[in-house]
């Protein structure tokens, strides 16, 4: 499925995004929805929502006006079950800030779209303006959100956010293929690391980074703190030279080695041999996927470990916002 993004490098359409929610509903703000006279990319929920979100675009695509805000009660008027409320923004897609969102798909960038106005206003994640009129200043530290300015005028800013999650991803055989597959969707960023030049497709998904190189452990040693590692190339030894390289990062990086239990010992005396912690050694994920998923097809093993890494990035993100809202600075 192509994503918002992609889709709208070919305008014209129109951008529908999740505003406000009050109780329960399908998608939370900043979900986004493009819309074109015979398709969309993206989803703001599914069901009656989404139909009739698709249709109001489309109406708008035909007659044009400015961005505006729309309140649709879940339960009464559309008989979803969740019964909560979304409030929606529909606005003409800027082609040109399109393209500029699309080439910061890496850095967090902030859309400012006035309600009843024109175009919007990008800015990067320090608040420095990139594009479009000048707008006032908002808070960073939310999420996509609504607010009012001192003049009574209503703005979404809108968070536009680098994926947190990164994998570093060694070897470009059939199941590192399938795991690109499996990922291409989900929001994360994905480095794919092979010295095969020839082993990778003329195309990937835009969440990927294609690195062909003879040395991979250089980019072990520059990866950021929180990357995660999968490692699965076609050589024990390579695979070998990357694990020991990746267990002796400082911090408690997720890394997993793509094995059977045998390949596991294995591994457990040769990195004792050369001077790895045990408790790092404990924490390396081999086999990797998540239990009770026995299939060894590579579309199979890369459903479970998508899934696997879902839950780690899942649990490491719901840590770092514990860890904002016990912050004195979010009281």
């Amino acid at each position: 499925m192509e994503d918002w993004l992609t889709a709208a490098l070919r305008a014209p359409a129109v951008l529908v995004t999740v505003a406000i929610v009050e109780g329960s509903v399908p998608r939370e703000p900043g979900a986004k929805m493009l819309v074109t006279r015979d398709g969309f990319a993206g989803t703001v929920g599914g069901g009656h929502l989404e139909h009739r979100a698709i249709d109001m675009a489309r109406t708008m695509l035909e007659e044009g006006g400015l961005a505006r805000l729309e309140r649709f009660a879940l339960g009464p008027s559309l008989g979803q079950c969740c019964g909560g409320i979304a409030h929606l923004v529909f606005e003409v897609v800027d082609r040109e800030q399109m393209a500029l969102l699309d080439k910061r798909r890496n850095e967090d960038t902030w859309r400012l779209i006035a309600i009843g106005g024109m175009g919007p206003s990008l800015f990067d994640g320090a608040g420095r303006q990139l594009a479009g009129a000048p707008a006032p200043g908002f808070d960073r530290t939310r999420g996509t959100h609504v607010f009012t300015d001192a003049d009574g005028r209503r703005w979404l800013a809108d968070s536009v956010f680098a994926p947190r999650a990164h994998l570093m991803l060694f070897g470009a055989g059939h199941v590192g293929a399938a795991i690109v597959r499996a990922l291409a969707e989900p929001p994360c960023r994905v480095t794919w690391v092979d010295e095969r030049d020839d082993m990778f497709p003329a195309e990937v998904p835009a969440n990927v980074t294609v690195e062909a190189t003879d040395t991979p452990e250089a980019l072990v040693a520059q990866a950021a703190p929180g990357t995660s590692f999968l490692v699965m190339t076609h050589s024990h030894a390579l695979d070998l030279r990357l694990s020991i390289a990746i267990l002796s990062r400082p911090g408690a990086d997720w890394f997993g080695l793509i094995g059977s239990d045998t390949k596991r010992r294995q591994f457990e005396h040769r990195l004792r041999e050369r001077g790895i912690a045990n408790e790092r050694i404990d924490a390396m994920v081999c086999p990797i996927g998540l239990p009770g998923i026995a299939g060894k097809a590579p579309a199979v093993i890369a459903v479970a470990v998508a899934a696997q890494l879902l839950t780690v990035w899942e649990a490491a993100a719901a840590a770092a916002s514990s860890l904002l809202d016990a912050s004195p600075e979010s009281n």
